[in-house]
Parts: structure tokens; sequence; C-alpha cells
């Protein structure tokens, strides 16, 4: 497996990337994987899925990128705007680098939140939509799971706050009513229903299994519980399980 760095440059943006591939000029199939917060592109879920899927598909391609101020990522404000043209021009790099529309996406809890904000204002390019533990309320995922009381009440002082894991993210009010007034769950998915796929850990500490349940329930979209596994599906057998439900879903 071959992997490569580089860069997609918009607009004063530079967007740092990574590419999982067997052979670059066999690709004809392209996944965008989105990290969850405070990842980065060194994904090792992504790995282990670009391992997974091109044991037997020499034609894919798994392409992970740094978020806005996530990873490498040089902005210091997030904000839901530059998710969106972060996704859109990794997009469209994808299908004009390879020449392909076979554009697949595979994301994880606050990336899976980005993609679906993405297609609530746009037109679906993508082939199929797999999402695992996506934070369908991103809001309150952040303001009540992730971030602890000291740092809620530094944020209502009106100071930014480092939250994360991997990375640190500075986390200002302003993004906080971002998330608030961009509430998914109340959007209307089911013109693209069909080509997304929910996996879900009935033990996820932290993205609700039950609100991930009703939205798919609510929106037509299919979904897979995957018994006993957590937020980051730390057991390799119950990850295995998620990817294959996601190859198959995708056709592969």
């Amino acid at each position: 497996m071959q992997e490569r760095y580089f860069k997609i440059n918009e607009k004063g943006c530079s967007i740092k990337c990574k590419l999982y591939c067997s052979s670059q000029k066999e690709i004809a199939k392209v996944v965008l994987y989105g990290h969850g917060f405070g990842g980065h592109k060194d994904n090792k879920a992504a790995q282990r899925f670009a391992e997974f899927v091109l044991k037997k598909h020499r034609e894919v391609a798994v392409v992970t990128y740094d978020a806005p101020c996530h990873g490498d990522d040089v902005k210091k404000k997030l904000r839901l705007d530059d998710c969106d043209a972060y996704i859109a021009w990794v997009t469209a790099y994808a299908r004009r680098q390879w020449h392909t529309d076979e554009i697949f996406v595979y994301a994880t809890s606050f990336g899976g939140y980005q993609f679906l904000h993405y297609l609530s204002a746009h037109e679906s390019p993508y082939r199929k939509i797999a999402l695992r533990c996506p934070a369908v309320d991103m809001y309150a995922v952040l303001s009540e799971r992730i971030m602890t009381p000291n740092e809620q009440k530094a944020l209502r002082r009106n100071k930014p706050v480092p939250v994360g894991f991997d990375r640190k993210i500075n986390i200002t009010q302003a993004f906080l009513d971002e998330l608030r007034a961009a509430d998914i769950t109340v959007c209307d998915f089911h013109a693209t229903a069909a080509d997304i796929l929910i996996v879900h850990g009935t033990k996820d500490e932290v993205v609700p299994f039950d609100s991930a349940r009703a939205f798919a329930d609510n929106n037509g979209i299919a979904f897979v519980p995957v018994e006993g596994a957590d937020h980051r599906f730390m057991d390799p057998h119950k990850m295995d399980e998620a990817m294959k439900a996601i190859t198959q879903f995708f056709g592969w």
C-alpha cells in the first residue's frame, strides 16, 4: 500500500491531505475519510480501512484531510462555512485529479456531522455515504459530552476554550451558537437516504446511540447497530464488523 501526503490550495487555504492507494495509475474510485473532533489526517481508523479495502480493490483510493483547525491546518477559528468549503474543495480535487465520479464518503463523529451539514445545503455528489457514530446533534455532543464543566464555565465568560483529544481546538461561544443554529436533526434527508448508511456502537459513550438511531429512522436511512462497540470501535473485531458493513454498502 502506498501512502503520500499532498496539499490542495484553494482561495488562500492549504488543505493538508493524505492518500492511500495501491497505484495512482489504477485509481478509479475514491473514498473521502472525514475524521472526528480533534482528529487529523493520520487517522489510524482511516489507515486500517485503507488496508482492509486495498487488499481486494486496487482501483480504490482513500483520501484523508485535516479539517479546519485540526491536525496541521493553520486556521485559528473553527467555522462551519470553512468545513463546508474544505469538503467541496477536496471533493472537486478528487474528481479532477483522478478523472472519476466514483466518489464515496466514510466519516466518523464530527466528520459525519460535517458531511451531513454539507448535504443539507447541497446536492449530493457522492455515490454512497457511510457514517460511523455520526454526531447528529453536534451541539449537544460538544457542549455536554466533550467539554468539561470548567471549560463550559470559561466559555460563558466569553473566553476561547481549548477542547479536544489529539489536538486541542479553540472553541468559542460563536461556534457553539453556529452549531445550535445548524441543527441537522430537523433537516430532511429523505432525498439522499438511499445512499446513506449509519453504523453505530450500542455502547457509544460520546454520541448517544438512541439519537443516531432516531435520526436514521426519521429519515429512512439504513442503520446498523454494532453490539458492545464504543465510540472509537477500539475492539478490532467490532471495527472489522463495521468495515464489512460499509464495504458491502458501497457494493464492494
